[in-house]
């Protein structure tokens, strides 16, 4: 059983993602959530924590094999555990993961059915179904870290002596230019703009695609406000 996988990102469909390794390119579903964290690095080597499993026609006479993946080993394990819900199943899992782990795993942890229900193809009653059988075991999702609360490195040192009493003089880090091109954007940047347009009022395929459409855009954006701002100059 495979489960991790290395290669070169080649494409980022919609529910999917084409992986180079060596000669072979394999097919890899990924939610929602996913998808957005990666479909900036298309051409770059990746890693995916892999589940496997056999999807089957309703006659049972046809199973063909596939491949989930997600970007950390805690995502992967929240997946599964999200899949042990009666009634939801891993294509229904997929497409409910619309948000990063730590916010579904927040909404259950503070039983917020309505929210939950706004997750695509989760009703009312698969939302209530989600708390009750998940409200105790998501916590160590909730304490997950986010990559934009990671420490920032220290200031680099010079050791060369200064010419007041030989002492090593501190080296101010030179100023980083702010990035405006889209491909370099910030992950946690992306996830901000999908929930600004969820909380919006828009629904999560309308925010995939406005998302999509900004993405592709062309022009630079360095934060939530400018985001939304070219969201809503575009035409259509």
């Amino acid at each position: 059983m495979i489960t991790k996988m290395t290669g070169v990102l080649t494409r980022a469909l919609d529910d999917e993602v084409r992986l180079q390794v060596g000669p072979f390119e394999y097919q890899v579903m990924v939610p929602e959530a996913v998808r957005r964290q990666v479909q900036l690095r298309v051409g770059q080597e990746i890693t995916f924590h892999i589940m496997e499993y056999m999807e089957g026609n309703s006659a049972g006479s046809r199973f063909v094999p596939r491949r989930v993946g997600f970007t950390t080993e805690a995502e992967l394990d929240f997946f599964e555990l999200f899949c042990t819900v009666e009634k939801i199943g891993v294509k229904k899992a997929l497409r409910a993961m619309a948000f990063p782990v730590k916010t579904i795993a927040d909404a259950i942890s503070r039983q917020d059915a309505k929210w939950l229900s706004s997750l695509p193809g989760i009703g009312p009653t698969t939302a209530e179904q989600i708390v009750t059988t998940l409200k105790r075991k998501v916590t160590p999702f909730v304490m997950l870290n986010s990559p934009a609360n990671a420490p920032q490195p220290d200031a680099v040192v010079d050791e060369k002596p200064t010419a007041k009493k030989g002492r090593p003089a501190k080296k101010e880090p030179e100023p980083v230019a702010a990035s405006t091109d889209a491909s370099v954007v910030e992950g946690r940047l992306i996830e901000d703009v999908y929930e600004a347009l969820m909380g919006l009022g828009h629904n999560p395929l309308e925010a995939r695609e406005r998302l999509d459409r900004l993405l592709n855009c062309g022009k630079p954006f360095r934060n939530l406000q400018e985001a939304i701002t070219l969201i809503y100059s575009q035409k259509g």
